[in-house]
């Protein structure tokens, strides 16, 4: 299965395993000038035109269970969000069974080639050349050859054009599902877990970005001609609280083993395809660059594609595994405007998120569901530790996308918004994204297996819309690890408020010693800070307990 084996990579302490180049042997029997095309069946497939290209292999799709369990596809495929249905999953059998019976019959007639060929080249070795021209088995041979060659130039343009149909068709076709995955939209998701208890004041609290615009942490208004609808700036305490948030999510995935990554921005369309995205469909939100200048070039909504891309056409050794990567990257993501977001940073076209991503080996088929486990476990350490009040949801049919066999959500309760709101999500995309990616691992015996693969991303920005309930254990992770006690933005004996200097950032009370007050209209209540309106600004009563500066 694989031709090529290269050095082994390590990163760090850590064996990053760990990547094997991976080529395998293709056959050559025509040459073909391919030029990419919109196909009459569907949308144009980057990863189909990246193999063609000579870049990778062609995906190995499972047709088998397909063609065998045709029912049962389209039972798969009806139960999940999009445009694929049966009659789509019925034509993509055909269309495999025809490009099989076309394969089948080069095979036969390349065989019978050779056979000719034998035929011909014995006789030329036998006869004197001035007697094969009146020899009728040589005649014969010679047409018969010219006929298969006909014949063979025909079935190599069809089997091309088959080839093309099958991939452009069936990439599109989803994972399979999880039998206890409940069926249905949204609405039907499973409430696994609820996580410690909801805030209750005896006010309204105000939403985050009001808030964090009167804070001075978050600018949101007058961008339109800046950077279009849906942009925002981090500034101050804002900007050192992602920092802080990622760092706090980096350092402890890395003290468990994971190994941290910076991955590309940038990425073909191939690897788009294969992690079960569709960067030229219709309703994509995928950003891509100008074609003119960049060809094939999108901007990475998810720090997914870019790890993938990374173990692309590689193969683990079986030692290394499960390998687990983490990576933060900035992410754009041309998300549909439903009017329900009109302000905030729920649901902006840029962001910043912390990937977790695994590659695990498949000898019992349970490899991926642990390694899910472990990450949702992990990441449910992180949230408690921020005495978030989170729930975990089974997440249904209809929300799993192209990749997913099951996937698990988590979902925080946001007070300024009144309702949970999803900032994070994990799932199992089994070998859904090896087969199209080429991703595997060398077993014992030296033989490659399609790997499984594990994701799940956090979304920071949606973590500093919680600003609005700043807890302790935010204050004292934001300290640990900027290694400040004092105040991020002013000298800690200043007793001067922030708007009296128009460069001056203003920051919650929740960064300043117990003993100093800038906001006074921030009050303490239940160790969380909220806004009150009913405090005057005149009044100075803001302070944390002294343990949260025992860093």
């Amino acid at each position: 299965m694989a031709t090529c084996i290269g050095m082994v990579a390590k990163v760090g302490v850590f064996a990053a395993a760990v990547l094997k180049p991976v080529a395998r042997q293709c056959p050559v029997h025509s040459v073909n000038v391919f030029v990419p095309h919109r196909l009459s069946h569907g949308v144009r497939s980057r990863l189909y035109e990246h193999v063609r290209e000579g870049y990778s292999d062609k995906p190995e799709l499972d047709m088998r269970a397909v063609c065998e369990e045709t029912d049962k596809v389209i039972a798969n495929v009806e139960s999940r969000k999009g445009d694929l249905r049966g009659d789509d999953v019925r034509k993509i059998v055909c269309v495999w069974q025809e490009l099989q019976a076309v394969k089948t019959e080069i095979s036969e007639l390349e065989e019978e080639k050779r056979r000719i060929s034998d035929i011909v080249r014995a006789l030329v070795t036998k006869e004197d050349k001035k007697a094969l021209a009146n020899l009728p088995e040589y005649n014969q041979a010679l047409q018969k050859g010219r006929e298969i060659r006909n014949r063979l130039n025909h079935l190599y343009h069809k089997e091309t054009e088959l080839d093309e149909e099958h991939y452009g068709r069936a990439l599109r076709l989803p994972n399979t599902t999880h039998p206890d995955v409940p069926i249905g939209d949204e609405n039907q998701a499973r409430v696994v877990e609820l996580v410690g208890q909801k805030p209750e004041f005896d006010f309204k609290p105000k939403g985050h970005a009001e808030l964090g615009e009167e804070l001075g942490l978050i600018r949101q208004r007058h961008l339109a001609h800046v950077s279009g609808h849906r942009s925002y700036y981090l500034r101050g305490a804002g900007a050192r609280l992602q920092a802080a948030l990622q760092n706090f999510a980096l350092d402890t995935l890395q003290r468990r083993g994971f190994i941290p990554m910076v991955v590309p921005d940038m990425l073909k369309g191939a690897v788009f395809e294969g992690c079960g995205m569709q960067p030229n469909a219709h309703s994509s939100q995928v950003y891509s660059l100008d074609p003119a200048r960049f060809p094939d070039l999108n901007l990475a909504g998810t720090g997914e594609v870019g790890v993938a891309g990374y173990f692309m056409d590689h193969a683990v050794n079986w030692k290394d595994l499960p390998v687990r990567t983490v990576c933060s990257s900035t992410c754009y993501r041309a998300e549909t405007d439903t009017g329900r977001e009109t302000w905030g940073l729920y649901r902006v076209h840029h962001f910043n998120k912390v990937e977790m991503f695994g590659v695990t080996a498949d000898k019992t088929g349970e490899e991926s569901s642990q390694l899910l486990q472990e990450f949702v476990s992990l990441q449910k350490e992180m949230f408690s530790a921020l005495e978030l009040h989170y729930r975990v949801l089974d997440m249904p049919t209809e929300e799993l996308g192209p990749p997913a066999h099951r996937k698990y959500d988590i979902e925080a309760w946001m007070p300024g918004r009144n309702s949970y709101g999803e900032v994070s999500s994990a799932s199992n995309c089994t070998d859904y994204q090896s087969r199209r990616l080429n991703i595997l691992y060398e077993r014992e015996d030296g033989s490659l297996q399609y790997a499984h693969t594990v994701r799940l991303q956090m979304m920071l920005h949606c973590c500093i819309l919680l600003l609005v309930r700043y807890t302790t254990s935010v204050i004292y992770v934001f300290f640990l690890i900027l290694g400040e006690r004092h105040s991020v933005c002013n000298p800690p004996n200043s007793n001067r408020h922030p708007r009296d200097s128009p460069n001056q950032s203003k920051t919650p009370a929740a960064f300043f010693p117990p003993h100093i007050s800038f906001f006074p209209h921030i009050i303490m209540k239940d160790s969380s800070v909220v806004y009150s309106p009913h405090v005057s600004h005149n009044k100075t009563s803001a302070h944390l307990p002294n343990t949260v500066y025992n860093v």
